[in-house]
């Protein structure tokens, strides 16, 4: 035992060894021990052991006491002969990795990772300082992106992780994060406003209702546009309850949603086939009507979802086959009803050497597209349907009618018909690309189907395509029923123009109908292009700033800079008649500016065309038309971008989470698409192969028991 100049001793090696195992005491400095006295004193009271030891690990080299910090692992000398606490509280105090010393306002440079705004991921060389607002704001926008419940931040799980990566920060309350959601949505609500504000671009709308499991109807609004960049986005602007699905209060929910946000400027609704939506729109036509913004008079407002149209057209066919899709429906949902019947279905696909990777699904009855997905997967498996009847005696006992080679031929039809469908619905939907271009080629390629397949030797396909075909003309069968941007957006692809528009139309409708439909909708590109050509033109704006003049001043202004303002100069007056004429021969070249571009010949059609670049880089030689078509290429011609969010709601809504009010599951869904609009697009759906290699590597290391059900 040694003893400083204060006379306090310290600690001998066999007390710190004893310290170490149970956060040992250091002897009084009034009392000794026993056994360095040499009489049998009663053992004096420790004092509790220095706080800098809860900074370093011991390790013993050679005999000598080292202590090693937690953070930056330097060595320190602590042998208790010859050395105090002093260094250690001493580094401690400096130690630069030290999570609880005061940060300034210097940044450490390490090695992490930054995200670009695609989404992707990237290693690189950045620099942190610690921030309790910053990692406040990343927890809340992980529980919003997430759709993690707020209680997430009281999970043990959580916090342990937090306390071990950064035990400085101070973890939130559930209140307090449901705050910074909230706080963090009104932010990008601010953004979004300004990014709305500065665009000179028009703004296309699709709007849908919902019934949550609180029984509260939601509507949600959802702007389509292209922005000042050539950029398409789709941002959700409301997701908010309505009183109910009559036209007037969802017109009337639109309403009072975009005076909210300040907009006005719209060009088109697009919504489903629901009759309260004509209503709706009609509404909103007059309101925009009022405020001087409705194109045209609005007469081209209304867009029909073509998904929903799609859905009607397959879902008439669908019915002239229903007894053999009902079949296999219900050979799917036996195998299915039991684990023991699916494993032993498995075993028939290994024995058939059938090496499809898919897993049986069941139909939603009322969506054909889930249909079509289920007889796709079943008609591959039929041979190990086969064998399984034969080794299961309760199928036929439990099932009606078992399926014939007749209902596997018929759903293998079926299949290949539906295919076309599928895809197009799947490509009408997207919210990433442009779509209107394409409209009038997709249902060109929809007519061509029905009649080929209504031509077909087979009877039940041929009556099947010719019902369908009665529900297309219901639509898209007459000229007057259609929407003119249908062939409007396709004349401003530079791949179609009108060329193709007038020969596909010819092959549809006959050379007669055809040329007179082609002929309408030129009169419609024209009618359209000098509405706008009125709108942005500096003469147009001249003539209607001179318009709301008497013209007795005008006249008289005219004269007195035009001959008697000894004031102005030669060379103003110059100016004057120059701009004068430039606006004259601007409108005249701003008349011949789409006939222009119609008459140069089209472009090659390639998969990697990109039709906004095309438009960016030729805006300069043509301004107005590319205006046109900045505002007609961002009109979404389906309803998917705003039913999506259901799908969110629904998950932010669950069972657990019920009594979310309506203003913050509004913050939720809007924030979490903002975040989400410009990054990567979520995959949801898993991925069999890549499971099941992760198992197969599982077992290959023998950590069989460790595989969890994925």
């Amino acid at each position: 035992m040694s003893t400083t100049n204060d006379g306090e001793s310290n600690p001998s090696h066999n007390e710190l060894e004893q310290e170490g195992s149970s956060r040992g005491l250091l002897p009084s400095p009034t009392t000794q021990s026993c056994e360095e006295s040499g009489f049998g004193k009663k053992r004096g009271e420790y004092k509790k052991r220095s706080k800098a030891w809860d900074h370093f690990h011991v390790k013993h080299v050679n005999g000598v006491r080292h202590a090693i910090c937690k953070y930056c692992e330097k060595d320190i000398a602590a042998d208790p002969k010859s050395h105090g606490t002093t260094p250690l509280n001493t580094h401690v105090a400096k130690c630069p990795l030290n999570p609880k010393n005061k940060h300034t306002g210097q940044a450490t440079l390490c090695l992490g990772e930054t995200e670009t705004l695609e989404g992707e991921v990237k290693g690189a060389l950045i620099s942190w300082k610690f921030d309790a607002e910053a990692i406040r704001k990343s927890i809340a926008y992980m529980v919003i992106v997430d759709e993690l419940p707020f209680k997430h931040v009281e999970g043990r799980g959580f916090q342990y992780m937090m306390r071990t990566a950064c035990p400085s920060f101070r973890i939130p309350s559930r209140w307090t994060i449901s705050r910074d959601c909230y706080q963090l949505y009104l932010d990008e609500k601010i953004k979004l406003k300004h990014l709305l504000k500065n665009n000179s671009g028009k703004i296309c709308l699709t709007t849908d209702s919902w019934t949550s499991i609180q029984r509260i109807n939601y509507m949600c609004l959802t702007a389509h546009f292209i922005d000042n960049d050539w950029k398409l986005n789709k941002k959700i602007l409301n997701f908010c309850p309505i009183a109910s699905h009559k036209g007037t209060e969802v017109g009337k929910a639109i309403e009072k949603c975009l005076l909210e946000w300040g907009v006005d400027d719209i060009l088109t609704v697009t919504v489903d086939n629901a009759s309260s939506n004509d209503v709706a729109v009609s509404y909103l036509r007059g309101k925009l009507q009022n405020w001087g913004k409705a194109v045209l008079g609005g007469k081209w407002t209304h867009v029909r979802c073509v998904a929903h149209i799609v859905n009607l057209i397959v879902n008439d066919g669908i019915k002239k086959l229903g007894d053999s899709v009902d079949c296999i429906r219900a050979a799917v949902r036996y195998v299915r009803q039991s684990p023991s019947r699916l494993k032993k279905f498995k075993e028939c696909v290994e024995i058939e050497k059938i090496e499809c990777k898919r897993l049986l699904c069941l139909d939603v009855s009322t969506r054909w597209n889930s249909t079509y997905l289920m007889l796709d997967t079943a008609q591959r498996f039929e041979r190990a349907f086969e064998r399984f009847e034969e080794q299961d005696p309760y199928m036929l006992q439990e099932l009606e009618n078992l399926p014939t080679k007749s209902d596997w031929t018929k759903a293998r039809f079926l299949v290949i018909f539906l295919e076309n469908f599928y895809q197009l619905t799947v490509k009408v939907s997207g919210s990433k690309y442009v779509t209107s271009n394409n409209f009038f080629t997709d249902i060109s390629h929809i007519h061509g189907i029905l009649i080929e397949m209504a031509a077909s030797d087979n009877e039940e396909l041929s009556s099947m395509a010719r019902s369908m075909k009665d529900k297309y003309d219901k639509y898209w069968g007459k000229i007057e029923k259609m929407n003119m941007l249908i062939f409007i957006s396709s004349m401003l692809d530079p791949r179609t123009k009108l060329e193709y528009l007038e020969f596909v139309v010819c092959q549809m409708y006959g050379e007669s109908d055809g040329t007179t439909i082609a002929g309408l909708a030129k009169d419609a590109m024209f009618e359209l292009f000098n509405e706008y050509k009125m709108l942005n033109t500096p003469a147009s704006n001249s003539v209607s700033h001179v318009s709301s003049l008497s013209s007795e001043s005008q006249r008289s202004k005219t004269t007195f800079y035009g001959y008697g303002d000894a004031s102005k100069t030669i060379t103003d007056r110059y100016k004057l008649e120059f701009k004068k004429r430039k606006m004259e021969l601007g409108g005249r070249d701003a008349k011949s500016e789409l006939e222009k571009y119609l008459n140069e010949d089209c472009e090659e059609d390639d998969e990697r065309f990109d039709i906004l670049l095309w438009w960016k880089a030729n805006s300069l030689r043509f301004p107005i038309l590319s205006k046109l078509a900045r505002d007609m290429l961002a009109v979404p011609i389906s309803t998917v971008a705003s039913e999506s969010a259901f799908s969110t709601g629904g998950r932010v809504l669950d069972t657990f989470r019920s009594s979310l009010t309506p203003r913050i599951v509004q913050s939720l869904i809007c924030a979490q698409d903002w975040f989400r609009s410009s990054k990567t697009e979520l995959n949801v759906e898993e991925n069999l192969e890549e499971l099941e290699a992760f198992e197969s590597e599982l077992l290959k290391t023998g950590t069989e028991s460790t595989v969890i059900d994925l």
